[in-house]
């Protein structure tokens, strides 16, 4: 496991999608495994031993990872288990070690790798929503929510992430678009943060609220979460940008999805400002007390890093809307039908099997099997 709720829930689909026998590692670094990591390659320098699980004999197979911390790690269980004939290794998302030391990579288009033969790139990253989840979701939550008028409206809130700024204007922009929505429906909100949701944002949030809503803040030691339910539940969904693994899970559902885009350059979709000023855009100093270093990072990492050091997510966004899966939020939604079914994970399970020796064709995806059907959940039935 990695530090990013994203990351973890694309290896664990994957390890689900597999069937295997698993061992989930959970694992605490230094605050200076970057130098350790960057250039001492495979190494556990970089781990804080008492606090992470143990890595001992009888070493893995398959070792499935992401992110760069858990890179030089995964290294030195190959070493330690007698080299690429005993362990094979399996990478989600964009390695920064060279990519001759992976025989498999699992990546977007956000990453832009190269074409080689052990790279797989996919539609868009690996998700978790079954039929199963949403199901069980609606039928514990829907009771619950039952006073809500209908329709329901998800919302998915993220936050900071990379180039994008989840700050108090942002905040309210969504806050003010998610009513607008569910007052012209007639209908409710059902609003989930999650563990990058910032304060101040989430505040000016719901200042704008002025429709029936239904919020669970996020909290790592929540009994119930009922994220699930609420895509289940919702007949629309609106999702901010910044999450791409949110984003597909929402897509997955094949309900209107709306993406709130938090870019505020010249290619932003963010919707427009009220006309009655009740929020206005922040001044040529824009929010101090909200600005970050990050976005300016990544706008100067794209002009000047190594092209594979790179990411766009907004690729991920473009290829949606095109697909018919979403829209922005502010535009209306006019698609008619059902979009193509994502097929990403079935396409990786079959990756790594032929990866372990097994020619064997992978069987049927429980995770895409929701796609191959129209379906309406609600009130727990």
């Amino acid at each position: 496991m990695g530090h990013k709720a994203g990351d973890n829930a694309q290896i664990t689909a994957l390890a689900e999608g597999l069937g295997w026998p698993v061992e989930i590692k959970n694992l605490t670094y230094r605050k200076t495994e970057i130098l350790t990591n960057l250039l001492a390659g495979p190494t556990t320098m970089g781990l804080i031993g008492d606090k992470s699980d143990p890595l001992e004999r009888p070493w893995p197979e398959l070792v499935i990872s992401a992110g760069r911390r858990n890179e030089p790690l995964a290294r030195w269980i190959r070493k330690q288990a007698g080299g690429p004939a005993k362990t094979k290794l399996v990478h989600v998302g964009r390695p920064w070690a060279n990519l001759v030391f992976f025989d498999l990579i699992i990546t977007t288009p956000q990453y832009k790798l190269p074409e080689r033969p052990n790279i797989l790139h996919n539609e868009a990253p690996l998700h978790r929503v079954s039929m199963e989840r949403l199901v069980e979701g609606a039928r514990l939550w829907g009771p619950r929510l039952a006073h809500l008028p209908k329709p329901h409206i998800a919302v998915v809130i993220g936050g900071h992430s990379g180039p994008y700024n989840f700050d108090s204007t942002n905040g309210a922009l969504l806050g003010y678009y998610a009513s607008r929505l569910a007052n012209d429906l007639g209908g409710s909100l059902l609003v989930t943060t999650s563990a990058r949701t910032p304060t101040r944002a989430m505040a000016a949030f719901e200042q704008q609220l002025q429709a029936p809503t239904h919020i669970f803040h996020w909290r790592p030691d929540a009994q119930e979460n009922p994220y699930f339910a609420f895509l289940a539940l919702a007949e629309q969904i609106i999702v901010t940008g910044d999450s791409m693994s949110m984003l597909i899970e929402a897509c997955v559902t094949r309900k209107p999805v709306f993406i709130f885009d938090l870019d505020d350059g010249p290619n932003s979709k963010r919707p427009a400002f009220p006309a009655d000023g009740s929020i206005a855009p922040p001044g040529f100093l824009g929010n101090l007390r909200e600005f970050r270093m990050q976005p300016v990072y990544f706008r100067l990492s794209k002009s000047f890093a190594p092209r594979r050091l790179t990411r766009d997510v907004s690729v991920i966004h473009r290829r949606q809307v095109e697909a018919g899966r979403a829209v922005w939020l502010g535009t209306p939604w006019r698609h008619d039908g059902q979009p193509r079914p994502f097929g990403d994970r079935e396409r990786a399970v079959a990756r790594i099997r032929h990866l372990m020796g097994m020619t064997k064709a992978a069987g049927p995806d429980p995770t895409d099997a929701i796609d191959s059907t129209s379906w309406v959940l609600g009130d727990g039935e």
